[in-house]
Order: C-alpha cells, then structure tokens, then sequence
C-alpha cells in the first residue's frame, strides 16, 4: 500500500467513488514547509466530479511555519495511478515525509 496525502477534493466521498470505486481510509496529518493557494480549473470532468472550478494546490515554501493539514490515505498503486489521472497538468506528484514521519506521496504545484 501506498500513501496518499489529501489536501482537498480528494477527500470528497464522490470524488473518492467515481475514481477509486471505493471510499479511502485514512488518518489527519500535516505537511511542513508548504503553503495553499487556489488554482482555475479547465478540465470538464474534474470540474463536473468535483463540483468546484477552483481548487486548493500547494507550494513549497521551505518556512517550517507554513503547515498544510490533511488526510493521509491509503491506497494501491493502481489507486495511485488513477490519482494521477484525475489531478490535472497543474499538479506533479512528489514523495514526502508528514509529520507522523510517515512517507507518502502529495500532489503540488507543477
């Protein structure tokens, strides 16, 4: 199993069904040394899974009192594949430690 950090529309239960197949169990985590911003949307069905244009991306800022709070989910790695497929261009996935010192994987700012 892999994990995977959510910090917005991934923790939806529509999202979670109409791209795993499932609802994803996990746990509350933070992020250091990043900071949220929102981004405009363009891909239809993203938008149309989602419910929302805008949505929350990260930035690395490296400023210990930027703290991102989230989900840390577990998931395959076909899971995390379809992950991949549904964060649009806007976003590239990086591995990552939380500060439960557990790796995973986040999706930022490309």
């Amino acid at each position: 199993m892999q994990n995977l950090f959510s910090y917005g529309t991934l923790q939806l239960q529509k999202v979670q069904k109409e791209t795993f197949g499932r609802i994803l169990k996990g746990k509350k985590d933070k992020l250091h040394g990043f900071k949220l911003t929102k981004i405009l949307i363009k891909d239809d069905k993203v938008v149309s899974l989602s419910g929302k244009s805008e949505h929350l991306i990260i930035e690395y800022t490296g400023e210990k009192n930027h703290i991102i709070e989230g989900v840390l989910f577990q998931v395959t790695d076909k899971e995390l594949r379809l992950a991949d497929s549904y964060e649009t261009n806007d976003y590239k996935r990086i591995k990552v430690m939380f500060l439960s010192k557990k790796y995973g994987w986040v999706y930022i700012k490309s």
